[in-house]
C-alpha cells in the first residue's frame, strides 16, 4: 500500500528542517524549521515556534534541480503578512567537500552529500507523485478547493523564481520617450516577468519587465537607475 503523506526530517546540531506533503493529491510541501534554543531545547511548531514555508510544485523543481547539482544555487522569496522571507538553496565547498547549504529566513541548515541525497530522492518521488495526482485530471476540482482552504492559514507568497548568474537584460532604448521616467531603486525579487523594485522614496511594486525600457542587472540589492512607462509606476513615483 502506498502511503499518502510523507514527512523526512533533516536535524543538525542546531537546525532541524522538516520536508511535509499532506497528500500526493495537493500541489505542494511544506518545509518546517526550527533551530535549538539557549537553553538547549528544540523550538516547538506547535508553540508558534519556528517557521513553515510552502513551496509549489515550481518551486520544487527549481530545489530538485540545486539537488541534482544542474544548477549550483536557485533563490526565492516569499511574503507573508508583511513578513519577507529570503528562500536559497545552493552548493558550497567546505573543507574540500561538497556541501548543500539552505538558507530560509534566518534558519541555515547545512546538509552532508548522503542527507541531499536522501533530500534528493525525496524530492524526486513528490515530484513524480504529484504531478500524476496533483495536476488537472478529475481531481482539479478537489485541487482547487484544497489550495484555497490551505490559504487562510499558511503563506502566501510572490512567485519570485530567481536562478543565479543571469546576464543583464538588454533591451532596446529606442522606446523611451515622454511616457516614461527614470526613478532609482533596486531590484529585490524576480519572476520570469516581473521585478520587485524597492524605489528610494520606500515604495515597493511589482513592474512588469515589459514596461522597464532600460538596461539594468538582475543582482538583488544593486542600486541603479529605471527607465520605466509611468502609468506602471507606484503615485508619486515618477
Amino acid at each position: 500500500m502506498k502511503m499518502d503523506r510523507h514527512n523526512q526530517s533533516f536535524f543538525g546540531q542546531k537546525t532541524g528542517i522538516m520536508v511535509e506533503s499532506p497528500s500526493k493529491t495537493e500541489p505542494f510541501i511544506f518545509l518546517k524549521l526550527v533551530k535549538k534554543k539557549g537553553d538547549d531545547t528544540w523550538e516547538k511548531l506547535s508553540q508558534g515556534e519556528g517557521k513553515t514555508i510552502k513551496c509549489s510544485l515550481e518551486e520544487m523543481a527549481m530545489i530538485y534541480k540545486v539537488l541534482k547539482i544542474n544548477i549550483s544555487s536557485w533563490k526565492t522569496y516569499h511574503k507573508y503578512k508583511e513578513i519577507g522571507t529570503n528562500i536559497i538553496f545552493y552548493w558550497k565547498k567546505i573543507n574540500e567537500i561538497d556541501c548543500l547549504i539552505v538558507t530560509i529566513g534566518e534558519y541555515t541548515r547545512q546538509f552532508s552529500i548522503a542527507q541531499a541525497e536522501v533530500f534528493r530522492l525525496l524530492m524526486k518521488h513528490l515530484l513524480k507523485e504529484k504531478i500524476e495526482f496533483a495536476t488537472g485530471g478529475t481531481n482539479f476540482k478537489n485541487n482547487r478547493e484544497a489550495k484555497v482552504s490551505y490559504s487562510a492559514d499558511t503563506e502566501v507568497k510572490k512567485p519570485t523564481t530567481t536562478l543565479p548568474s543571469q546576464e543583464p537584460i538588454q533591451l532596446s532604448e529606442e522606446s523611451i520617450g515622454a511616457d516614461t521616467a527614470s526613478v532609482k531603486g533596486e531590484i529585490k525579487a524576480e519572476t520570469e516577468k516581473a521585478l520587485l523594485i524597492v524605489f528610494d522614496s520606500g515604495n515597493e511594486k511589482w513592474i512588469p519587465k515589459s514596461t522597464i525600457k532600460s538596461k539594468y542587472t538582475s543582482q538583488t540589492g544593486v542600486p541603479q537607475t529605471f527607465t520605466i512607462d509611468k502609468w506602471v509606476l507606484p503615485k508619486n513615483q515618477d
